[in-house]
């Protein structure tokens, strides 16, 4: 197995792991290989994390054997058994189509295959006479099971997400800029993880349920539900605290509060592998808005990892059903005029064989 060393990310054993994995599916579904080209699913079985300008391609064997096609030779970290460079960016200019590319440097190895799996529609070499069949379903299926390797690329995320909330509680005051909050809050988060974070979502907005940040500056008795996600190589975290504008809270803003507090609660005694998603939405939905004319207008939560929305879905409109190894975020919420704003507090979990363990220590407080 060829090793690229690089800074801290996956580790090998994770990713053999997960190769092995995707090898018994490939095998089992009676395919010579899988051909995977999504970014993040690259990282997810190599290690392999690029600039976004470049593309790699991973073939697997059925027998685990693994080749990747990679545009940098010196890119980090890399677990496969080979490693393809191919030429990317002759004299530093990119070319066209990078995935066709990264795929032909792979002819070698593709000529005597003839049933290949695929996570995404690709073109193959002209004279590998090929098979193809989606393994988007099973891929989907196989990434729920977080490894360690991959829990600790999320708590790095989360990291960034608690040095944002860090500065928020410093700065947060009437007359500020959402704008100039989430300028300090992506120096903050960036500086903490160690690396680009790229897009810093979600929600910025003060006295509304969320949104993108505006130039408008923050008013007394507003709350401000900053929901925070950063990314690390391709791993989602998934936060929010809410935090209330130059005055103590109302009491109305206090009893939203302690509702979202014991709707997590409510969570976190629950959440076991087998327990229904929808019926823990319905179970806390029916009493969150009771008595109130507030609005409950989202899901419940939902799982991360490489992708921001992803199973299992604590939602009504799925019937997921919680496994462990499983990491999602929970993150209920109030929202009405009254509240000037809304209440929302979100934590990410790791699902266990009895239970759950949160994945972030930042105070939950109002």
């Amino acid at each position: 197995m060829k090793i690229m060393a690089s800074q801290p990310g996956l580790t090998m054993d994770g990713c053999k792991a997960r190769v092995a994995r995707l090898a018994n599916i490939v095998a089992r579904k009676n395919l010579d290989a899988a051909l995977i080209s999504g970014r993040r699913y690259v990282h997810m079985f190599c290690g392999l994390w690029t600039r976004g300008v470049f593309r790699s391609v991973l073939l697997v064997r059925a027998d685990g054997h693994t080749v990747v096609a990679t545009a940098v030779e010196r890119a980090s970290p890399v677990f496969a058994d080979e490693v393809v460079v191919y030429p990317a960016a002759p004299l530093g200019t990119l070319i066209d189509d990078q995935f066709a590319a990264a795929t032909e440097s792979l002819t070698p190895w593709l000529r005597d295959l003839h049933h290949l799996g695929v996570d995404r529609q690709i073109a193959v070499p002209a004279d590998a006479r090929l098979l193809l069949a989606d393994l988007a379903p099973e891929l989907c299926s196989l990434r729920r099971l977080k490894f360690p390797d991959e829990i600790e690329m999320i708590q790095r995320g989360i990291r960034g997400c608690e040095a944002g909330y860090a500065v928020a509680r410093e700065l947060v005051r009437p007359g500020l800029t959402e704008w100039d909050l989430y300028v300090h809050i992506l120096t903050a988060a960036t500086a903490a993880v160690g690396e680009s974070i790229g897009e810093l979502g979600n929600d910025f907005q003060s006295g509304t349920p969320g949104g993108p940040p505006r130039r408008r500056p923050m008013q007394v008795g507003e709350l401000l539900p900053l929901d925070l996600s950063v990314v690390v190589r391709g791993y989602s975290s998934d936060l929010c605290r809410t935090f209330a504008v130059g005055s103590r809270p109302t009491d109305l803003q206090r009893e939203a509060h302690r509702r979202v507090l014991a709707a997590l609660a409510t969570v976190e005694r629950s959440v076991s592998p087998g327990v229904s998603c929808s019926e823990l939405y319905r179970d806390i939905a029916s009493t969150l808005t009771a008595g109130r004319d507030w609005a409950f207008p989202h899901h419940l939560g939902h799982g991360i990892g490489i992708k921001a929305h992803e199973a299992p879905r604590i939602n009504p409109h799925w019937n997921d059903v919680f496994q462990k190894g499983d990491v999602f975020t929970a993150e209920p919420g109030l929202y009405a005029d009254e509240l000037r704003g809304g209440v929302r507090v979100e934590r990410d979990y790791l699902v266990t064989e009895t239970g759950v363990r949160a994945l972030c220590e930042f105070p939950l407080d109002l």
